[in-house]
């Protein structure tokens, strides 16, 4: 879990007195301590400030974009707050900011309200009053309506927090490419340098002569270690191999994996590219290496596609690293009622999205040239989930994707032995395949089953990107 936290400011004036501010104040910090205590939010709130002046609000709003630790900003409007109070501080707040439009109270007290009540429970139009000058400044923030106590208004807070995160740490993602990305191919090509600009992304290419070094540096007792390690979470199946050969086929991926790690630890990385076209001192393409490295919520994709890479690294914040994998459209089921895409990549499937104990298994690639490499063979699971690519046009990107079902293969695939899901689009194999082509969709996407199309729209809005949901 990253140490963040989202900052609470209430919105109010002079108008009615020192005693109703101290009211508004009260109820403020009940609300923080009540939805903190709930335990549905993934990031606490900190009550800050009653906003009554330009200069406090200002002040406050400031102070918010610059601590590194503080994702968002909510507000709500108790009373009546005059919007060109927050003018100079909403311009220059640079944190993802949720307006909550909510009141104290679930109801209306019919046989207690009097002006009192009236004075200081002005919401309604409070709210309205706020919101008008964050679309009049374009600010693209987020408005959720509701109670605060209610416990799906709670749940769509926790989205949008996941968001905010996602969206302040893009700006640290770093992404080593091993090797430049497959030759000839199109689709995961890109402008490295707008990537930067528009999400934070840093994009280094580093030759794969600077990661074997550090595969031969390895310790060989941490790799034996951890040989003995991994057999508590996943099965070891021989297979047609000799014991020696798998040993030693799982060991070189173990060791790829120390050496991967190390390297981008010590260099600030977070995500990773490979290319089997490249491999020039490796004795195999990183495969369980990659799994692993995913299943601790590094970013990665195959052929040098640094896009998707980031992508899987920034949904992966997202998504807390649960059930949020990189994937690739694979080959077809077109038989009417069985319509399917059964998507995979060779070795890199990560197995945040099991259904089963997945198993270790060694078998030849037939690409790349290299040793039998070793690998995670498992298949996903049964739930509702939405497959998302990234497309770079030259002028924009575009963040495409639709809502998938996810299932399991009718049959086994007994010579196919690598990590599967199968999916169908919601709105229809056909529809959605073509959807998706018509749009420039690409071949690799992260495919989520705890991520949705509202966040990603939430996502977009902040980052002023393309976003196009198929269905």
């Amino acid at each position: 879990m990253l140490e963040k936290e989202f900052w609470f400011v209430t919105g109010s004036q002079f108008l009615y007195g020192p005693e109703a501010l101290a009211e508004v104040e009260e109820d403020s910090r009940v609300i923080v301590e009540r939805m903190n205590a709930a335990g549905s939010l993934p990031y606490p709130i900190v009550f800050k400030i009653v906003g009554t002046t330009a200069e406090n609000i200002t002040e406050v709003l400031k102070e918010a974009s610059f601590e590194d630790k503080v994702a968002g900003v909510i507000t709500w409007m108790h009373t009546f707050s005059p919007a060109k109070n927050w003018i100079r501080g909403t311009q220059l707040l640079t944190k993802p900011l949720l307006h909550l439009a909510t009141q104290f109270l679930d109801h209306i007290p019919y046989q207690t309200i009097d002006f009192d009540y009236m004075n200081v429970n002005q919401s309604a139009h409070g709210d309205r009053e706020y919101a008008f000058i964050n679309a009049r400044l374009h600010k693209n923030n987020k408005v959720i309506f509701g109670h605060w106590d209610n416990p799906e208004i709670q749940t769509q807070i926790a989205k949008w927090m996941d968001v905010a995160v996602a969206y302040d740490e893009s700006y640290k993602i770093k992404v080593v490419t091993f090797a430049d990305k497959m030759r000839n191919v199109a689709v995961t090509d890109g402008d490295k340098i707008e990537a930067q600009i528009k999400f934070g992304w840093t994009v280094d290419y580093w030759g794969v002569g600077d990661l074997v070094k550090y595969v031969n540096a390895v310790d060989a007792a941490e790799v034996d270690q951890l040989y003995i390690d991994l057999q508590e979470k996943y099965d070891y199946v021989e297979g047609q191999n000799s014991p020696e050969k798998f040993e030693h086929n799982v060991k070189y991926q173990l060791r790829e994996y120390l050496a991967i790690k190390k390297f981008m630890d010590e260099k600030g990385y977070s995500a990773f590219t490979t290319n089997f076209e490249d491999l020039e001192g490796l004795e195999q393409l990183p495969g369980l290496a990659a799994q692993m490295l995913l299943a601790e919520g590094y970013g990665f994709a195959g052929e040098g596609d640094w896009k998707t890479a980031a992508l899987v690294r920034l949904f992966k914040i997202m998504s807390h690293n649960q059930q949020t994998v990189f994937m690739e459209d694979y080959t077809l089921d077109l038989r009417k009622g069985h319509e399917a895409i059964l998507g995979s990549h060779m070795l890199e499937v990560d197995p945040s999205i099991t259904s089963d104990r997945p198993r270790v298994e060694v078998h030849p690639l037939d690409i790349g040239g290299k040793e039998d490499p070793a690998r995670l063979v498992f298949t996903g699971m049964v739930a509702d989930g939405i497959d998302i690519t990234m497309a770079d046009y030259g002028d924009e990107f575009k963040l495409i994707s639709y809502d998938v079902i996810g299932s399991k293969p009718e049959e086994e695939t007994p010579f196919l032995p690598v990590a599967k899901q199968l999916w169908t689009p919601k709105m229809g194999l056909k529809a959605g395949a073509e959807a998706w082509m018509v749009t420039g969709g690409g071949h690799h996407t992260v495919l989520s089953f705890k991520i949705d199309s509202e966040q990603l729209q939430d996502l977009s809005n902040l980052f002023g990107l393309t976003y196009i949901n198929l269905g």
